[in-house]
């Protein structure tokens, strides 16, 4: 098996494998604790204490048997995007002085209610094939343009290196406005801080629709997937070719945010009756043009 996936990188040289295992090897611990955790804490958010942390993780590896400009800058960028949702994830109450506990998402306890999976053994199932399983290997995926990077270290930096910092760093900078507009509605909503001014509208439906979420319904989410879409033309950057396996995260990243966007959407439009008119006349990710 390692072979084979050694064999997609096309310029794999010495050490590799090594490093691959590594990753994998990584990848299955989380798996194994996040799944431990949750089931005996019942805190099935887990998996999001990570979600910020783990691509660094995986790159800080990567740059312990590459070396090369590109890995760096990469790098970089990911540690940058770590910790501006780590920050974002915080101050939700997501983090707690004791690692497992922490706000718990409140979607996976709608899950938990539901008839499809209620019952521990199913939910555990759930548990450990998609949120802890899953999930880690998805992170693993999205991250992957690293190995890219790694495996063909012979290609200096180029202008395709320099348009994917861009963007990625373009796409963490609007995720951040949508983030700081939604955190500090949901603050104003609970009374904790003025701007009944600006949130209007937003006040008034119960539900963000002002500033960024004027223009798309989730352009936090929308975001998330260019930037790991740009992360990904490093690989292309360094190898020459516009598609290779690191093709793979991107792409289900995108679905994921697809289904994910769907069910938080479900929720809102049971909660408040004006969001299905928010949906019929706002995109979902991009804005209109025309």
């Amino acid at each position: 098996m390692i072979q084979t996936l050694t064999s997609l990188f096309s310029g794999a040289g010495p050490g590799c494998q090594h490093l691959l295992i590594t990753w994998i090897v990584v990848m299955l611990s989380v798996v194994i604790t996040c799944f431990i955790i949750s089931e005996l804490t019942f805190n099935y958010s887990q998996v999001d204490k990570i979600w910020s942390l783990m691509p660094a993780v995986y790159a800080f590896i990567t740059l312990s048997s590459f070396q090369s400009p590109r890995l760096w800058l990469m790098a970089v960028l990911v540690v940058v995007w770590g910790a501006r949702l780590s920050f974002n994830f915080a101050r939700k109450g997501g983090y707690s002085i004791i690692p497992w506990k922490g706000e718990e998402d409140y979607r996976w306890k709608v899950l938990r209610d539901n008839p499809a999976l209620k019952g521990r053994f199913r939910f555990g199932l759930f548990n450990l094939f998609f949120i802890s399983f899953y999930q880690n290997l998805l992170i693993m995926l999205f991250s992957s343009p690293l190995l890219v990077a790694a495996f063909n270290t012979g290609k200096n930096l180029n202008i395709g290196d320099f348009l994917s910092a861009g963007f990625m760093l373009l796409f963490i900078i609007t995720e951040t406005v949508s983030d700081n507009q939604l955190y500090r509605f949901q603050q104003v909503k609970k009374g904790k801080i003025a701007g009944k001014d600006i949130y209007s509208l937003s006040l008034e439906r119960g539900f963000i629709c002002e500033g960024m979420w004027k223009y798309v319904r989730h352009p936090n989410f929308a975001s998330e997937q260019l930037i790991w879409i740009s992360f990904y033309f490093f690989s292309l950057a360094s190898t020459g070719r516009i598609l290779n396996f690191s093709a793979s995260g991107a792409f289900l990243l995108v679905l994921l945010f697809i289904g994910s966007s769907e069910f938080t959407e479900k929720i809102s439009s049971s909660k408040y009756p004006a969001y299905n008119e928010y949906r019929k006349s706002v995109p979902r990710f991009l804005p209109r043009i025309f």
